[in-house]
């Protein structure tokens, strides 16, 4: 009788322990890095063929516990890939939502980076928008809206108040009139052109770019009733199906997103829009690898433009990689 042969991946030649990275390190590093560049240039390896961009994946755990989703991503000119991973865990006293980022290297096959993703997860979002809105809002926009008061919000202002010339800044949140004093005047400090107004109304009147950063599972404002064409960027939360603008009005607007391969699998207005409002993801205009690469051209506004982003394993592989170089 023949004897069995197992084969078997050759062990690694060399082990390693992942230098790792605590919120409060990935905050102060953060600050040592320019985020946006950081994330221009992966859209731009994205559009060459130099990254790869699975689709997100979603485990549910058993009995409605909650779940977990990985953000999985390739950077080939870097020379590595990584996981964040971020469960959603089902208590008594609320949901319990965390996320870490491991890098790993496509040399050697050892993790290089156990980075706690709070932190990264903030400023990608932000500043993922933030290309977004150097790339899509007219040259002359000068009104700037924001709808939500919280960190994700705040880094949005942070990200984009230098984008373009803003004669003004609105910030509205439903939770405005319960901040005390000292929040309200951190709100102010994020720049001297930043007004609180006391309605959505308001902060939206005559804006030219409207930036919805809040953690709402259902529609935050109807651009129908908007005054004039505005860019409006949208990232909404992991609720399931969660949007920030009714799904019908996709039908009106010029949609672009971070990425048209992924992003209409998982944002919930777009999947509703599909599924009841007749509208196909191929009336998708471009996302940000077509317009950093320059195969898609700034929009008109002869209507709405609407960006759509879900948020990338590779932006937060990107910035993992950018504190694991500051520290070697």
């Amino acid at each position: 009788m023949d004897k069995l042969v197992y084969f078997q991946h050759p062990e690694p030649t060399m082990s390693s322990t992942p230098y790792v990275i605590n919120q409060l390190q990935a905050r102060e590093l953060l600050a040592q890095v320019d985020v946006p560049q950081i994330l221009r240039k992966l859209f731009r390896d994205l559009a060459a063929g130099q990254a790869v961009q699975p689709a997100q994946q979603l485990v549910e755990f058993p009995q409605g516990a909650g779940d977990f989703i990985n953000y999985l991503g390739v950077l080939a000119e870097d020379g590595v890939y990584g996981v964040k991973t971020s469960p959603y865990i089902v208590r008594e006293q609320g949901p319990l939502v965390t996320a870490w980022t491991l890098l790993m290297s496509m040399q050697t096959g050892q993790p290089l980076l156990l980075c706690d993703a709070g932190e990264l997860t903030t400023a990608r979002t932000a500043a993922t928008t933030a290309v977004a809105v150097d790339a899509l809002a007219s040259l002359n926009a000068t009104r700037l809206a924001i709808i939500g008061s919280g960190k994700v919000a705040q880094a949005h202002v942070h990200y984009v108040k230098d984008l373009r010339d803003w004669q003004s800044i609105s910030l509205y949140s439903p939770g405005l009139s319960e901040l005390n004093a000292d929040a309200r005047a951190q709100l102010q400090s994020l720049d001297p052109r930043l007004t609180l107004v006391d309605s959505r109304e308001a902060a939206i009147q005559d804006a030219d770019v409207i930036m919805l950063c809040t953690s709402s599972a259902g529609p935050v404002i109807d651009p129908a009733t908007l005054s004039k064409p505005a860019l409006i960027t949208s990232i909404s939360t992991n609720a399931p199906r969660a949007h920030e603008v009714p799904p019908q009005r996709l039908n009106d607007m010029q949609v672009f997103c971070d990425y048209r391969q992924t992003t209409p699998g998982s944002a919930g207005e777009m999947l509703i829009a599909g599924e009841q409002h007749g509208w196909d993801k191929s009336a998708i205009v471009g996302d940000l690898p077509d317009l950093l690469s320059g195969k898609v051209p700034r929009p008109g506004y002869d209507r709405h433009v609407f960006f759509r982003s879900i948020g990338l394993g590779l932006e937060d592989i990107a910035l993992a990689n950018a504190l694991y170089h500051l520290q070697h």
